[in-house]
């Protein structure tokens, strides 16, 4: 899969489809709007009758499936160590958002869709996408949630460890240094983002943070590298406008010699599972299972869905699932599944991209329900299952996703605490011997999203 482009702005190739921008996201809107020649989507109603939820590992309760469902959907941790994960914890109910106002009318679209790299639209200074609302990519009037947003929660294990450590990033950084060269030699800073599930402002104020975006949400980062471990929607407000701010990211990080690429996460799985396959049912190993109903269990939002175009598909389907960079190895899940589809990232890549090129459902339900197991690094088992990786798949350290901060370091689950403040994330949670970094600020629980350049020391 390529992700990047040629260093010449102007030069058109093959890849030029990986940064296809979708039309509404290019133009000034107030409330979001659908393109006339895309699909319909996918009707999302509640799951009906007896519903396997086993890969669900961090299944979420939320409106469309009672809280119970979620929790009777066992974490992954249960299948490599079922005594050592304590049974979830109870969550006080998360209220509902009233529902926004109708959306103003949106401007037009251009006819043509697709992105010309190093081009931006008239007005001196401003990006490709800039929008009323504040920043590139949301399609949604600030200070308003999309109407049938459902906000939730997650129900997982508590681990209380004691021989971990986090890495503490600055609350206030210090002000980012001018952008590295893009004729500069050598590559470019390296920098990773955790989880986003759909938190955009929270998304572009720690990229701004961190200098890779300036005030229009423009790449300002020069030939540096940024790299996005998976899933960007879901649970979240804002799913689409997260992909397509990415997707925008990283046709200007190319055409300024650096890069912005992707990782495909579980959700980015359970997402084109559910628009492809709906309520087919799929052999799940535990019963019947549908990708309509995990991902609605999962938090999965129908105003992301509404929106979800073609383009957005084809890019996720093109995500590679390992990568090695530097010295890391970056994945989205902390399992030691990978090692299933290869014994060499080129072979894993390959192996899942023609799983999705077949588009069986029972395929790509085995790869989602893969890529959501998590925990296999903690425990005294977890310095080895990171080892194997390493040594099959190179780097001297695993930087993963998915498993959220907040539980790996028996922060939240608790029912006495009333305190509204939410969990504390200081930074990057180091553990497995120092081999492992989690990703993960659990930005879903008022935790952090976090955007760290590497290497970390701790």
């Amino acid at each position: 899969m390529t992700q990047g482009a040629g260093q010449e702005p102007v030069v058109r190739t093959a890849t030029l489809r990986d940064f296809r921008v979708p039309p509404y996201a290019r133009v000034p809107v107030q409330g979001h709007a659908t393109d006339p020649t895309s699909a319909h989507p996918l009707p999302v109603p509640p799951p009906a009758g007896p519903v396997s939820a086993e890969p669900t590992t961090d299944a979420a309760p939320t409106q469309h499936a009672p809280a119970e469902h979620a929790r009777g959907a066992a974490p992954a941790a249960a299948e490599h160590d079922p005594a050592s994960a304590p049974a979830p914890a109870e969550h006080p109910p998360v209220p509902t958002q009233a529902p926004a106002p109708a959306p103003a009318p949106t401007a037009p679209m251009p006819a043509d869709p697709t992105l010309h790299l190093g081009a931006r639209l008239a007005g001196a200074g401003s990006s490709i996408v800039s929008v009323a609302t504040g920043h590139p990519g949301n399609a949604f009037p600030e200070g308003e949630l999309p109407e049938g947003y459902t906000p939730t929660e997650r129900d997982l294990p508590v681990i209380n460890r004691g021989d971990t450590v986090q890495v503490p990033v600055a609350a206030e950084p210090a002000p980012a240094a001018d952008p590295v060269p893009a004729n500069g030699e050598g590559p470019g800073p390296l920098y990773v983002v955790g989880d986003v599930h759909g938190y955009l402002d929270e998304l572009v104020a720690a990229l701004r943070a961190q200098g890779l975006i300036d005030e229009n949400g423009g790449w300002a980062a020069g030939n540096a590298r940024l790299w996005f471990l998976g899933d960007f929607t879901d649970r979240g407000p804002d799913g689409i406008g997260v992909i397509d701010l990415v997707m925008r990211l990283s046709a200007e990080a190319a055409a300024a010699g650096g890069y912005c690429k992707a990782l495909m996460g579980n959700h980015e799985l359970l997402l084109i599972g559910a628009k492809r396959f709906g309520d087919t049912p799929v052999n799940s190993g535990a019963g019947t299972a549908t990708f309509q109903a995990a991902w609605l269990l999962n938090g999965g939002q129908k105003h992301d869905m509404d929106r979800l175009q073609d383009v957005h598909l084809q890019w996720m389907s093109r995500l590679d699932a390992v990568v090695r960079e530097d010295d890391h190895l970056l994945v989205h899940s902390d399992t030691t599944a990978y090692l299933e589809y290869g014994q060499t990232i080129e072979d894993v890549n390959e192996t899942v991209h023609e799983i999705l090129n077949r588009n069986d459902a029972d395929e790509v339900w085995d790869v989602f329900r893969k890529f959501t197991k998590r925990f296999a690094f903690r425990d005294d088992g977890g310095p080895e299952a990171v080892q194997e990786l390493l040594s099959t798949y190179g780097g001297h350290r695993i930087v993963h996703g998915h498993s959220p901060i907040p539980y790996l370091l028996g922060q939240v689950g608790t029912e006495d605490g009333e305190g509204d403040s939410g969990p504390v994330v200081d930074g990057p949670h180091v553990y497995a011997d120092g081999l492992a970094i989690a990703m993960d600020g659990g930005v879903t629980m008022a935790g952090k999203l976090l955007v760290v350049q590497l290497p970390l020391n701790g």
